[in-house]
């Protein structure tokens, strides 16, 4: 399966037989010079990105995109999205162009991975601002009132927050001998859980990418983007500047009505004006009559649609199918056989969705994870021993060495620094929580969290999507018997390292070595900590957090904190275990059964198998989102591929979708920009 010579239609789930280009693109669609070969796969050479270029654009994004993402996070739930990397990204781009110089793709690249990185969420509520935002955090839900009454803030120990008389937190500092141990166990998770992913998710990477040749079909899309504005930043400007630039329009006009004008009408009126509901228009109370149970919803982002354009169309429409199969049709059955059973009419999409998860959706959902695996797995084991007879009996075959120049480590370096790193948090966990069950961390370590990173690595490059099993760190503190509050904020080493595999995917079709990204991260690691600092220094100064000063933070946090306080209690002797009994063995029989059953008849019909994973990651996804997509993938099929041709639609497709996303962070940044000043602007009372 994935030893043979791929071609980038291989990859993406098409066959040479399978829609041929049906002519050159329209001499007057205005777009000029059609691409030729491969969108995504260049044969440049790699090239490393990192210089003082990027030196700088570390320190502008930790400094000045940094505060106002924490403070857009405290007041309006919301982060800065896509802003922080093409706002940065086009700032260099104009300095580089008034000093008569030129950004390269990869570091442009780097650029766009460093801003995503400082500025990304943390924790829950939209934080972002780095790892101080969770010892800002912790110390709220132990310290709060609803904590105290279940009398969870006497057992917090000292590495989580200092005690509630501490000077440290009566001040609001930092600075302070209280927080030692709770920011030395922050920095041993920046360092050792940074070695946890990228020993494991290259390894990710280089099965399901040089072994399996799977196609990753969301990774070109952030590739394509820095490859159009490299070529504008050298005044090349080719197809792919042209085709950014109308995503990029896209993006502003759809910005305008979705972002700014919600923006800016909550800034001067009492309630927003909103057009559009983000991210969907709820239509589950209209229909709880006839479909009682079922989610129905209609996705309101374009992004959405655009995806669907990039996606391959056999995973769309699995996706879509899974989706009102599980969640429209048989939902309203279930609730009627009486196993939603906590579902009632007048629940909303969202509560809906909860419940009838913990009804029967995690047991079923978890059937058809180990499904996915055990094929992954089968299909690797598959690929090696077909490879061992094309040896041994001299038919050529296509090397898994990594290519020339692209800065691979040697996996056994990766496998030891990832199993350094498991080490380590084992032995903490051992430490700080002496009689939680070494077994089980042993488990989560070296064995949970590599099959699961698997899973999702190939859902990623397969389906560009991933799955999960929720709560089940809650559910083994449960399972082990451990009484203490102190588990709950213990380095637990079970994670998810799928993601990197795309990741990797996408520093790859840039042609970035491999080294310019490591070097990356040691570079971010002490601005990011710095900044972190810094800035969760200086905000929490200004005021308590939550306060009236930080509305979001004021309505949401208590909330938070009362639920996190109240998960606390469920390991407590005689406490009701809600989440093993959600797990019933029978419900996950059914899925891994249903999930056989299809792959089965996929393969008996000749159908792709694209689709089964469409179907699976349909299991996990809304209605709501499944149908724009669906939507997308139509348009783009029948429709832009007749117009311009399938090898041209399919190398326009990412770089309209990396546009679109950037002209949305634009009109992002300018609404953080409107909230800052509002807020930063003292109310006269004349």
């Amino acid at each position: 399966m994935a030893l043979k010579n791929d071609t980038p239609m291989d990859r993406m789930g098409v066959t040479e037989s399978e829609d041929k280009p049906i002519g050159p693109l329209n001499v007057d669609s205005g777009l000029g010079d059609s691409p030729t070969g491969d969108p995504t796969v260049s044969g440049d050479e790699f090239v490393d990105g990192f210089s003082w270029r990027t030196v700088a654009g570390a320190l502008f994004i930790g400094l000045i995109m940094m505060p106002g993402a924490i403070y857009l996070s405290l007041v309006a739930g919301q982060g800065l999205g896509p802003a922080a990397e093409w706002v940065t990204i086009i700032l260099f781009m104009e300095v580089a162009r008034r000093s008569y110089q030129t950004l390269k793709k990869q570091e442009i690249y780097l650029l766009y991975y460093m801003g995503a990185a400082l500025t990304s969420q943390v924790g829950a509520l939209a934080l972002t601002g780095g790892p101080f935002a969770n010892l800002i955090m912790n110390q709220y839900v132990v310290h709060s009132p609803v904590a105290q009454a279940l009398g969870i803030t006497q057992g917090v120990p000292s590495w989580v927050s200092p005690s509630p008389d501490s000077a440290a937190l009566l001040g609001r500092t930092f600075i302070h001998a209280d927080w030692l141990p709770a920011i030395g166990l922050l920095m041993f998770h920046q360092l050792f859980g940074r070695m946890k992913a990228w020993g494991l998710g290259y390894v990710m990477f280089r099965i399901t990418s040089d072994i399996e040749r799977l196609p990753f079909p969301l990774a070109p899309i952030a590739a394509e983007g820095a490859t159009a504005l490299a070529e504008s930043s050298a005044q090349k400007e080719g197809w792919r500047w042209r085709i950014f630039s109308i995503g990029a329009m896209m993006g502003v006009g759809w910005g305008l009505i979705y972002i700014m004008i919600p923006a800016v009408t909550g800034l001067i009126f009492t309630q927003p004006i909103v057009i559009l509901t983000n991210p969907f228009i709820d239509l589950t109370p209209n229909t709880q009559k006839i479909l009682p149970g079922a989610l129905t919803g209609l996705g309101t982002d374009l992004g959405t649609i655009l995806i669907g354009f990039v996606l391959p169309l056999p995973v769309v429409v699995g996706t879509f199918i899974g989706a009102i199969g599980c969640f429209v049709v048989a939902n309203p059955f279930l609730q009627r056989a009486g196993i939603l059973k906590t579902w009632t009419p007048g629940l909303d999409l969202i509560q809906s969705q909860v419940v009838n998860y913990f009804d029967f959706w995690l047991s079923f959902g978890i059937g058809t994870s180990v499904v996915v695996a055990v094929v992954g797995i089968g299909s690797v084991l598959v690929a090696l021993a077909k490879r061992r007879r094309n040896t041994a009996t001299g038919v050529a075959n296509i090397s898994i060495a990594p290519p020339s120049g692209r800065g691979d480590f040697p996996i056994w370096i990766s496998i030891l620094t990832w199993a350094i790193g498991t080490v380590a948090y084992i032995g903490m966990c051992m430490y700080l929580v002496p009689n939680f069950p070494v077994w089980m961390l042993v488990f989560f370590g070296f064995i949970w969290t590599p099959i699961f990173s698997y899973i999702n690595a190939r859902m990623a490059g397969m389906a560009g999507t991933s799955v999960s099993i929720p709560y089940v760190r809650e559910a083994s503190f449960m399972m082990a018997g451990y009484r203490n509050v102190d588990i709950w904020f213990a380095p637990i080493p079970l994670a998810d390292y799928g993601y990197m595999a795309s990741h990797f995917r996408t520093v790859e079709l840039t042609r970035t070595k491999f080294s310019s990204i490591l070097k990356v991260e040691l570079l971010m690691l002490p601005i990011m900590l710095l900044c972190s600092f810094l800035f969760w220094s200086f905000i929490w100064r200004l005021a308590p957090i939550p306060s009236s000063t930080y509305a979001y933070a004021s309505k949401f946090w208590p909330a938070h904190a009362q639920t996190s306080a109240l998960w606390m209690t469920a390991n407590r002797a005689g406490e009701e275990n809600v989440l093993l009994k959600a797990i019933d063995p029978t419900y996950i029989a059914i899925g891994g059964g249903i999930s056989l059953v299809a792959l089965a008849a996929i393969h008996l019909a000749g159908l792709p198998q694209l689709l089964f994973y469409g179907l699976i990651s349909g299991t996990h996804a809304l209605p709501a989102q499944a149908i724009p997509m669906l939507i997308g993938a139509l348009l783009g099929r029948y429709y832009f591929q007749r117009r311009y041709g399938v090898e041209n639609w399919r190398a326009y497709a990412p770089v309209l979708v990396a546009g679109y996303y950037c002209g949305m962070g634009l009109i992002g940044m300018g609404a953080v920009s409107l909230a800052l000043l509002s807020k930063s602007v003292s109310r006269l009372p004349f």
